[in-house]
């Protein structure tokens, strides 16, 4: 609180409150009505995509960044060339290469298109969240690698001639302590996630910036549906970085 009490900080929340004033009370509105159960869908669908991506990437990027640090070479190599592939390409390349290249060989095999999975192939979704999904495990393989190799190696040595194995080494030492060093840059890298949703817009994906672009489609209004979006993902990028914060709090310290 003491923070926000400075002068030039409280000169800049002064003209931000002006500003969003300004635009609440000038722009036009009329459309809201009309399309806020589209846009409270949008919001649902940009928050179960940003969280199951996240989900799904770490479990992920936890073996990536494990067979980087200490497997062997035959596990470290491909995961080093995952790595280097997903985090030197753009995301919105490997959308489309997903989208319209995995996606567009099911429907020319019997099999898939006759079985159950079907109905939920054939929509974009799954690939969005796949692409979401490879592009978090990419970034943050390399991350938990660096995390991984951080664990100093007394400790790994004393708890092997303590007898303990390698699985609960890894649960009680080897993890915890990476999580710990890694959670702030976890907590960047989650927000970096959540503007990269917009992408999936381009693959009729409809989450909260496509609602964005269909009003502006079908009203030619701009700029009040696009404030409405950045007002959405800046309060979305504060719950996370506050919910980080809070897990951060909650790690117990530890002597250096």
């Amino acid at each position: 609180m003491r923070a926000l009490m400075m002068p030039h900080r409280i000169v800049m929340l002064a003209v931000a409150a002006g500003l969003v004033a300004w635009i609440v009370l000038t722009g036009n509105w009329s459309w809201l009505p009309k399309y806020a159960p589209m846009i409270g869908q949008g919001v649902w669908r940009t928050i179960w995509l940003l969280v199951l991506s996240v989900m799904i990437g770490f479990s992920l990027a936890l073996p990536l960044g494990l067979a980087q640090a200490s497997g062997p070479w035959y596990l470290a190599r491909p995961a080093r060339a995952f790595c280097t592939v997903i985090r030197g390409t753009p995301l919105l390349l490997q959308i489309w290469l997903l989208y319209y290249g995995l996606g567009s060989l099911f429907p020319g095999i019997p099999w898939i298109r006759e079985s159950e999975l079907w109905p939920i192939l054939r929509q974009a979704w799954p690939y969005a969240l796949l692409a979401l999904s490879l592009s978090y495990a990419g970034y943050e393989g390399e991350v938990m690698r660096g995390a991984f190799a951080s664990v100093p190696r007394g400790q790994i040595e004393a708890a092997r001639a303590m007898g303990m194995p390698r699985r609960k080494i890894f649960a009680r030492i080897s993890l915890p302590l990476a999580f710990h060093s890694v959670l702030p840059t976890l907590g960047g890298e989650t927000v970096l996630q959540l503007k990269a949703t917009p992408l999936v817009a381009t693959i009729t994906v409809i989450e909260i910036y496509a609602v964005a672009s269909r009003v502006r489609q079908d009203t030619l209004i701009t700029y009040e549906p696009l404030f409405l979006v950045a007002a959405i993902y800046l309060m979305l990028a504060g719950l996370i970085v506050l919910g980080f914060r809070w897990l951060e709090s909650r790690q117990p310290r530890r002597a250096a």
